[in-house]
């Protein structure tokens, strides 16, 4: 045999059916499908107040839906307050649904070995918007949201792409909390309307 490594590959007696699972999960995908949800209803959309700030989880890998590569989410900043501050590996983009607003961006040089190592550059840039405007969040980009309303709120909806988690790279890191975070907060519309009115 080649090199003379016979009793090297030979060794070993587990034995594992891994290339039928991947048969058997593409033959079984059709039904588990079937049962997937193509259309959510706003009542099952559940809301989170995230450290990121108030969330209402539109498309999520933990709900039970057809969508196997982004993540949604309406975003509500009350008036004159912010979003939580963090950076993600993947690139964002977010549609201004109400509501005016600015963000700040800060870009991140960035290395990828075993690990990912990141470190903020100097320059912070200001980007305003509006209601029908596209924000785009360059990958590994620390920035926050901000309404520049005092008494209206604004409104985003987010989309992030899960393939970097999908490939074991889900560094996503919380720099700031929102104001409005408190652990284990249960929403309910009450709270919800009183947030829009910019209330706690």
């Amino acid at each position: 045999m080649a090199w003379g490594e016979t009793k090297t590959w030979l060794a070993g007696d587990e034995n594992r059916a891994l290339y039928q699972q991947l048969l058997d999960d593409a033959e079984t995908a059709p039904e588990r499908n079937a049962e997937r949800k193509k259309v959510v209803r706003p009542d099952e959309m559940p809301w989170e107040m995230a450290r990121q700030g108030l969330l209402k989880h539109m498309i999520n890998e933990g709900m039970n839906t057809r969508i196997e590569t982004m993540d949604v989410y309406m975003q509500i900043v009350p008036p004159g307050s912010k979003s939580g501050r963090h950076r993600h590996l993947a690139e964002e983009v977010l549609y201004v649904l109400e509501g005016e607003g600015y963000d700040l961006h800060q870009d991140c040089d960035a290395e990828i070995t075993n690990r990912l190592y990141w470190k903020p550059q100097d320059e912070v840039q200001k980007f305003p918007y509006e209601s029908g405007d596209v924000i785009y969040v360059p990958p590994n980009t620390i920035h926050q949201h901000f309404n520049a309303s005092p008494d209206k709120p604004l409104r985003l909806i987010s989309c992030i792409n899960r393939i970097f988690k999908q490939c074991g790279l889900n560094d996503l890191e919380q720099l700031d909390n929102a104001p409005e975070y408190q652990e284990g907060m249960i929403l309910t519309p009450e709270i919800i309307r009183s947030y829009l009115r910019g209330g706690a």
